[in-house]
């Protein structure tokens, strides 16, 4: 796990981020991810400098290890001097040998967000799913972690002044915040009163307003007035000129022509593409997480 240092903001991995929410549901299925539907609580986190170093990571990892649904695993927490923030040695189990960056004997309000990180690679390795690559596969385990209910800790790890910054993870601040409103618009449930960094709030704030977007896109009924107007004339021009070229700045894309029109755009949930004919308003219900949408195609 890299501290990424300098800080990079927005949204660069935004379609790898995407593609590990569709990911989470398929391998987990909706009802495996509803047992997260609760974050880890900012008490079993908690840290404080009079804590024993050793003991005290032991119980914030052993409180990952249940939140994550992962009793049979055992987490071994040392501290040496690295490179990166953390890492860990993937194995058969159920022991995992997890090394925290030394730097953390003396900042002891983040190794929860770095155990985090650590604990998630074990459950997708047991789950058996990941990205080709190490970067988008770190990808993966940030935005599982965020998405599962305790990556909440890596965004609130993030601080940033005029002369200094801190983050741990590979998503931005953004992106975290992109995640987490995603999974609080999935599982209604608000982590912003957790977060003790003012920057991490921004960032959510940021993140939770593309979220939002997600929703409000067409062939979406939410979507606003440009929206459907833009998609009524990219509708009737694929009409018109079947087997068009879709236009990689819109949300949507339109196949076949004709009366056998058909739209495909991304669950605004899960953002598994659904494909619906173009017959005006229609409800569908994604395959993937089950996610009822209202569509005027």
């Amino acid at each position: 796990m890299s501290d990424g240092s300098p800080v990079v903001h927005g949204f660069p991995h935004l379609g790898t981020v995407r593609s590990a929410i569709t990911a989470l549901y398929r391998r987990i299925s909706p009802d495996g991810m509803y047992a997260y539907a609760t974050s880890l609580a900012p008490a079993d986190a908690a840290f404080s400098d009079v804590d024993d170093l050793h003991l005290g990571a032991q119980r914030v990892a052993h409180a990952m290890v249940q939140h994550l649904r992962l009793p049979d695993a055992r987490m071994i927490v040392g501290f040496r001097r690295m490179d990166h923030a953390a890492s860990v040695e993937l194995a058969a189990g159920p022991e995992y040998f997890i090394e925290l960056n030394d730097r953390f004997r003396t900042h002891r309000r983040d190794i929860g967000a770095a155990l985090a990180h650590e604990v998630m690679h074990v459950l997708l390795h047991r789950l058996g799913l990941e990205f080709p690559g190490t970067r988008d596969n770190e990808i993966l385990t940030d935005t599982a972690a965020a998405y599962l209910g305790a990556g909440w800790l890596l965004l609130d790890a993030f601080r940033e002044d005029a002369t200094s910054s801190q983050k741990l993870g590979y998503l931005t601040p953004e992106e975290f915040g992109y995640v987490l409103a995603k999974r609080a618009l999935a599982f209604d449930e608000d982590p912003s009163p957790w977060f003790t960094s003012p920057q991490a709030y921004t960032a959510y704030a940021k993140g939770r307003e593309l979220a939002l977007r997600d929703g409000r896109q067409p062939p979406l009924t939410a979507a606003g007035w440009a929206g459907r107007r833009r998609y009524a004339k990219d509708r009737r021009h694929a009409r018109d000129h079947p087997g068009g070229v879709a236009d990689p700045e819109v949300p949507y894309a339109f196949e076949g022509g004709g009366e056998g029109l058909r739209v495909s755009f991304g669950c605004p949930t899960c953002h598994q593409r659904i494909r619906v004919a173009v017959r005006g308003r229609v409800r569908v219900r994604c395959g993937v997480c089950r996610t009822v949408v209202e569509c005027d195609t």
